[in-house]
């Protein structure tokens, strides 16, 4: 039996709709991808999708398999009308906290935009300093197609650096945890202690715990 396709209620546009109901012309949806992770950097994408776009599968990205998002990314960079990814370093994490990092990134993604925006739908509780009206949305990238979008981009992307970075790294095995903080990850960084791509202000009290042993 195949599964049930997921709509949210209102269906998928409707946070973009009421934003062009209110005056606005261009709505982009904003989100990011490796908040929590113990290295490597926090990506962020935004995307101004068609409002009869329909994405066959489109959702929040951390409900997806990995096949699923690939295909998803293909799709959604051939149908947005206009769509911008962008990251903030480990180092720039460690500098301003991961808050802000988010925050720096998810202004570069914006930033990036060829078409301009005037309004803006953004994943979360916390607000982004943008220079256009925003709306946050908390689970959002399960309730607009513009958010759900973003956070394939934005989780793709920053998948595939993670490969590419454990090619530097292979004794680290960044390919098989993405940085996050697996029993793997901990094991592995207890061992060798951290590489350059680590975010050294996570790490303070897993290294802690392997000084107190």
């Amino acid at each position: 039996m195949a599964a049930q396709k997921y709509t949210p209620p209102g269906g998928w546009y409707a946070y973009e709709k009421s934003a062009v109901e209110k005056g606005y012309a261009v709505v982009c949806g904003i989100d990011e991808a490796g908040r929590g992770p113990l290295a490597g950097p926090v990506f962020a994408a935004a995307v101004v999708l068609p409002m009869d776009a329909e994405i066959e599968g489109i959702n929040d990205s951390k409900k997806l398999t990995e096949k699923k998002r690939e295909e998803l990314f293909e799709k959604i960079q051939k149908t947005a009308c206009a769509y911008s990814i962008a990251f903030a370093t480990e180092q720039e994490i460690d500098e301003h906290n991961i808050l802000q990092a988010t925050f720096l990134a998810m202004r570069r993604a914006f930033d990036g935009l060829h078409i301009r925006p005037d309004y803006a739908l953004v994943d979360g509780n916390r607000m982004p300093p943008l220079s256009v009206p925003t709306q946050l949305i908390v689970k959002g990238d399960s309730a607009s197609a513009s958010i759900a979008a973003a956070s394939i981009l934005a989780k793709v992307s920053r998948d595939r650096v993670m490969k590419e970075i454990d090619k530097l790294y292979p004794e680290y095995q960044f390919a098989k945890h993405k940085g996050y903080g697996t029993q793997l990850h901990r094991e592995i960084l207890l061992r060798l202690g951290p590489c350059p791509v680590h975010r050294k202000t996570f790490l303070k009290k897993i290294l802690a715990e392997k000084d107190d042993e």
